[in-house]
């Protein structure tokens, strides 16, 4: 079936069957048995990540609710398997430990990262280290410890693209994780390039709407199986309630991230010929982000815009502004931002579905002022 109609249907396919339009949502944190011999057996198969396609016991183990969000991106992606975390980074630090236990602890990054992505490759926190390369130097700087080679394309907040093909040839044996956030599978999917781990922020796009958080790797279901035994010992596993409006949210994606570029596309092509703006930052895929680089005071057009939001975060339904040097991206090193292209004059928008003539006025005022 088309893309459109899995993003409607995933994860509800049996609906019917069960004889309800709306999908179930399952708030219970424990799950009564009557045998308790059954259940402990059943227990220790699913510490070991895998699922045995029985009840849940623990809401702290699984969710039938958050299981069929997993279903539905992990099919939208191309995917085995989902894992969803209660965050975007909860999701990203899974995959860090990941590569600790598995004795990989070496990280090769392609810079740019959203900040707090970048802050926690280069901590050192979860026991990684890291090896900073431009996609062509990934080859060089795998080691055999290397346990993931990570990159988003387009990158928070510059909009760079890379070729997934290409890096994954690079990366060879070491799983390639790709952030999907920006692009979503309506624009790519990265396992058709090679990739092997595919993550999203499901608080942005694949909500759309700002009032939900939560986070996604689509996978292989070996690597899910490693996901599931952290986030049973880690407890950071989605809240229902989040996974349900998640699951909602990927049955309008198409139609909102191709509105939304449609409007990105004409304000870029509109902001490229704005005195007040120097450069244009949009990528070839398309999609809702639009970056520019400003000659004037980049937080004085913050201020001065009334329609777009001055906040962090993307992809809500309504459109966003905000400063990655002074926000998103602060806590990175200024040295590094330099390095990773994220200039102090860089302004990153997060475009809705308002009516572009509108946008485009707000915006425009707001450079003038500043």
């Amino acid at each position: 079936m088309a893309f459109d109609t899995r993003a409607i249907h995933a994860g509800r396919d049996d609906l019917v069957d069960l004889g309800v339009h709306a999908i179930p949502l399952d708030m219970s944190t424990t799950y009564p048995a009557r045998d308790s011999s059954a259940e402990a057996a059943r227990l220790d198969v699913l510490a070991t990540g895998e699922m045995d396609g029985g009840l849940p016991i623990y809401g702290r183990v699984s969710n039938p609710t958050v299981a069929r969000f997993e279903t539905a991106l992990a099919e939208l992606e191309g995917c085995e398997a989902g894992v969803a975390f209660a965050s975007g980074m909860a999701a990203l630090s899974a995959c860090l430990l990941a590569a600790v236990v598995q004795g990989k602890p070496h990280v090769v990054a392609v810079r740019p990262l959203y900040g707090t992505t970048d802050h926690l490759v280069a901590s050192g926190l979860l026991g990684n280290f890291v090896t900073w390369a431009s996609p062509d130097e990934v080859a060089q700087a795998v080691r055999p410890d290397t346990g993931l080679v990570i990159v988003e394309s387009p990158a928070n907040p510059t909009l760079t693209e890379v070729d997934i093909a290409r890096l994954a040839v690079a990366a060879g044996d070491v799983p390639l994780l790709v952030d999907n956030t920006f692009a979503t599978p309506v624009l790519q999917r990265p396992v058709e390039h090679g990739a092997r781990i595919v993550l999203h922020s499901a608080t942005k796009f694949l909500g759309g709407h700002g009032d939900v958080m939560g986070g996604i790797i689509a996978c292989d279901e070996q690597y899910a199986r490693t996901l599931r035994q952290l986030r049973f010992v880690t407890g950071g596993i989605l809240h229902p309630m989040a996974g349900y409006l998640l699951l909602r949210g990927l049955s309008t994606l198409p139609i909102r991230i191709r509105e939304a570029s449609a409007n990105a596309s004409e304000l870029a092509d509109r902001l490229r010929d704005h005195p007040k703006v120097g450069s244009v930052h949009y990528p070839k895929i398309g999609g809702a982000l639009v970056s520019i680089e400003v000659d004037g005071d980049p937080l004085a057009v913050v201020s001065a815009v009334r329609l777009f939001t001055p906040a962090v975060s993307l992809g809500s339904v309504d459109s966003l502004i905000q400063h990655p040097g002074s926000l998103t991206h602060r806590i990175m090193e200024p040295e590094d931002r330099q390095v990773a292209g994220i200039s102090d004059h860089l302004l990153r928008l997060s475009v809705g579905l308002e009516d572009v003539e509108d946008l485009w006025q707000d915006i425009d005022q707001a450079l003038q002022k500043a």
